[in-house]
């Protein structure tokens, strides 16, 4: 091929329009919002297939201290942005795109149908060991929780352990909402706490003050434990990262979060 005829593919490829080069998009963080930010990316993919958007978990601070830092396009949390954290990254925008429910949960074997929100306190502090206090089985109490830099913990110990109380150090911890759920269905009397999207007849869901764990209890503001699923990028959104939170927040979008469990925000 003659060098004039290089330059002027070189050059053909450069004017193509951003919908026909292959651009990426790194999303990392929150494990609750990881396999909805997937479904999310696939579809928007479907129609855009000139864009890869890769999504990995980590926990929300790795989020948030990615997408602050500059280390990847987006970040998830599925808690509240910190004060603190608003302050180190004053740059970083913040993005709702769902809200979602934590549901509590035990083995199916406990049995225990419903607990008011200060015998989940308690159970979790570990002032309550034994299912016999709160009408269960005489048996002890196996407490399952995420690891320190959870999204789905710092929300948990907001609304539920009121920012004061401590998770009991017995206990077991694990590293995502599946393997909570995995620990929950094996292990027997345990209990924990999950984001409403991993609910499966695994495990058993349980009533808080009398209220059930469900998208239209949270929506109707009768459940007690809410947070918000964010999206954070280093700055103001551009190009085909703003298209894909622009799709996200589309009717499109917000469907596959009423879908997937999720409580829509548009």
């Amino acid at each position: 091929m003659k060098a004039g005829t290089v330059l002027l593919a070189v050059g053909a490829a450069l004017l193509l329009p951003m919908s026909a080069r292959s651009s990426e998009i790194t999303v990392v963080g929150s494990t609750t919002v990881q396999p909805l930010a997937e479904l999310l990316a696939e579809a928007y993919q479907a129609v855009n297939p000139g864009v890869i958007i890769t999504v990995s978990g980590g926990g929300s601070s790795v989020g948030v201290t990615s997408a602050g830092n500059g280390l990847c396009d987006v970040g998830m949390a599925s808690r509240e942005i910190k004060e603190s954290e608003r302050q180190e990254f004053p740059s970083m925008a913040i993005h709702v795109i769902a809200r979602d429910g934590i549901a509590i949960v035990t083995n199916p074997g406990v049995g225990v149908t419903n607990l008011s929100k200060s015998q989940v306190r308690d159970i979790f502090t570990g002032d309550i060991t034994n299912w016999s206090e709160v009408g269960g089985p005489d048996q002890d109490i196996v407490v399952v929780s995420r690891e320190e830099g959870s999204g789905t913990r710092a929300a948990f110990e907001e609304m539920v352990m009121e920012g004061v109380f401590l998770i009991t150090g017995a206990a077991v911890l694990q590293p995502s909402n599946g393997a909570v759920v995995t620990t929950v269905a094996s292990t027997p009397y345990s209990i924990a706490y999950i984001s409403f999207g991993y609910m499966n007849e695994s495990v058993a869901a349980v009533s808080v003050n009398g209220i059930a764990p469900t998208a239209a209890n949270a929506s109707a503001g009768r459940y007690p434990i809410v947070r918000p699923l964010c999206m954070l990028t280093p700055g103001t959104p551009q190009g085909d990262v703003k298209a894909w939170l622009d799709f996200i927040m589309s009717p499109d979008g917000q469907a596959i979060v009423s879908d997937e469990g999720y409580l829509p925000v548009q």
